[in-house]
């Protein structure tokens, strides 16, 4: 018992120095900040590197924030230099113009999840921000709640699959309007440390709860106050509050127009459309390049039933529309 604490011990200690490195080797002009475990722990490392650091929360007006009361904490904690971007329903219509056309999806969760982020890169460019800190990948890398019903060889097999798929869509956002984004946690260091880590530190319970990420939270406990550390999952979608947008789109766009436009897809297209808000994206994508079928044609990959175009995935997931399984 003594020995396994001892080598916890340590474990505990060389995920702090990795994550300091990767942290100052990516270092930003500001940070995207949710006051999530990933950000915070990077906010955290970031201010010994640079107290000045520029933080910016991304908040929809017409939602509720899940994010908004944990970044106050981690502000005064930290002392950041700190703002919030809020953001309307206009706005949000306005900007997936350009989430469209860059991620080249109408996928409704990716659109609906890029858009805060691609919000906030605009935001930090107009105050002079050149390079942006994110949390990306540390929940491919340790693994999602709704994974943890999984064996430790069945969990471990959906890792290793999303790792050889995952993509994130802040980089070619930011790309796209000249700024450029540090992911400390796609370092390679990091990247090498978490993959050969065994599952039983990435899942764990404590308290009687079973949490994600659990090395890099029991790293930082007492560091970082408990009630950020150990705070539970919240998809950008809730943090932000752009999980409401699914219900403005609804209220907003006709029943029977959307039935209209829904066979009119259809027939014209062949592709299946599912909500509102969907349609929505579509519309801009199809405006942009075309018909799913052609802009992402076979043999190659699986093909989608819902938008007919053929996607490279071992995972199930249409990356076109945003259809699982397929």
């Amino acid at each position: 018992m003594n020995n396994d604490n001892q080598d916890l011990t340590k474990l505990l200690a060389e995920a702090r120095t990795i994550v300091n490195k990767v942290v100052k080797n990516n270092m930003a002009e500001g940070i995207l900040f949710s006051a999530g475990t990933d950000t915070s722990i990077i906010a955290y490392e970031s201010v010994k590197f640079n107290p000045d650091i520029k933080a910016i929360t991304v908040s929809f007006q017409q939602g509720k924030p899940k994010d908004t009361q944990y970044v106050k904490k981690m502000v005064d904690f930290l002392k950041l230099d700190h703002e919030f971007a809020v953001f309307d329903a206009e706005k949000a219509v306005s900007a997936a113009e350009d989430v469209v056309k860059v991620l080249k999806t109408y996928d409704p969760m990716d659109v609906r999840n890029t858009l805060p982020a691609y919000v906030g890169m605009t935001v930090a460019k107009e105050r002079g921000i050149k390079s942006l800190q994110t949390g990306d990948a540390l929940d491919e890398l340790f693994g999602y709640p709704w994974q943890f019903h999984l064996s430790e060889t069945e969990f471990a097999k959906a890792l290793s699959d999303m790792w050889g798929e995952m993509t994130f869509s802040s980089i070619p956002m930011g790309k796209s309007i000249g700024i450029t984004i540090k992911p400390p946690y796609l370092d390679p260091l990091f990247m090498d440390f978490a993959k050969n880590l065994p599952v039983n530190v990435k899942v764990r319970v404590e308290n009687g709860v079973k949490y994600g990420k659990w090395l890099l939270r029991k790293a930082y406990e007492g560091l970082i106050p408990d009630e950020v550390v150990w705070r539970g999952k919240a998809p950008l979608e809730q943090g932000t509050g752009t999980w409401v947008l699914p219900d403005y789109f609804e209220k907003e766009i006709n029943d029977d127009h959307f039935e209209e436009e829904k066979k009119l897809i259809l027939d014209r297209d062949d592709v299946i459309i599912t909500s509102k808000e969907q349609m929505v994206y579509y519309e801009i994508f199809r405006k942009h390049f075309g018909k799913p079928s052609e802009v992402f044609p076979g043999p190659e990959g699986r093909k989608c039933p819902n938008c007919k175009g053929y996607v490279k995935t071992n995972i199930g997931f249409c990356r076109n529309c945003g259809n699982y399984p397929i």
